[in-house]
């Protein structure tokens, strides 16, 4: 039986737009168990829930998942992992580019990699606050507002991170992941090794891994949009255009990444 729930998606306030591009509000009831295939990606996912619990996976090690929580951070993740629950579950879900994420949590993202964490066991306890504040909300445009306020006010009280390595992301992030990780080191005077350094403890992930991640990340967007226009989709091309060798690459980032074949991936969607 397929899960009956509704969808919305909020606007935040424009202040907030280079930092949070949409807050996606969902009601959800699932009769029984219902388990998703997550991919990985170079994005910290905050859910912000109430009601039925839910459990994250890792199939590698049962220590980097979290259970029975309704709420919870995920770290930027280098494989895939499931999700489960059952009931009716209500919540907020907000991915946040890594650099955003370390700011609004007050902790390096090496702190997070490949884990799931309920809000509750992270530092001042403040997302466990505001998902109780969420839930008492009369509605959707309500609880919209107090995210923008409250996210708002937690990144004018934190510090900026590195502009340095602020301006790496973005370049990484601008180009898919198919610049060249040794130009970027140059680019910033810094050598491999301390640019690795910086982005495992701030970012979570080393910068080549997260250029894979940018790049299965937007193979992955483009071959749902073929998928969706109706076109069958030239695989060769697709990696082509997003920056892969070969489509044997390509397959095999969608392996790691999603669990899942390009194509079997597409067609379960």
């Amino acid at each position: 039986m397929a899960p009956i729930g509704e969808m919305v998606l909020g606007l935040p306030d424009a202040g907030l737009r280079q930092f949070v591009d949409r807050y996606v509000g969902y009601r959800e009831r699932a009769d029984v168990p219902l388990v998703r295939r997550e991919s990985a990606g170079v994005f910290v996912v905050l859910i912000l829930g109430w009601g039925a619990p839910l459990d994250v996976t890792d199939p590698r090690s049962a220590q980097r998942g979290v259970t029975a929580v309704d709420s919870f951070v995920a770290g930027t993740f280098d494989s895939w992992c499931t999700t489960r629950t059952v009931g009716v579950g209500e919540g907020v879900e907000l991915l946040l580019a890594p650099l955003t994420a370390r700011r609004l949590l007050g902790l390096p993202l090496s702190e997070l990699t490949n884990r799931a964490v309920g809000v509750g066991q992270l530092p001042g306890r403040w997302l466990d606050r505001l998902r109780g504040r969420l839930a008492e909300a009369p509605g959707w445009p309500e609880r919209f507002a107090l995210l923008d306020r409250v996210l708002t006010a937690r990144l004018a009280a934190s510090p900026p991170v590195d502009p340095r390595l602020d301006w790496a992301w973005r370049w990484l992030a601008a180009g898919g992941g198919r610049g060249s990780v040794g130009a970027l080191g140059d680019e910033l005077g810094w050598s491999r090794r301390h640019l690795a350094s910086r982005f495992r403890q701030e970012v979570g992930l080393p910068p080549k891994m997260a250029a894979r991640l940018l790049r299965f990340q937007r193979a992955s967007a483009a071959s749902t949009q073929v998928g969706v226009d109706g076109r069958a989709v030239d695989w060769a091309a697709v990696a082509a255009g997003c920056g892969y060798y070969d489509q044997s690459h390509l397959i095999r980032d969608f392996h790691q990444f999603a669990g899942a074949t390009p194509a079997a991936l597409l067609a379960g969607r």
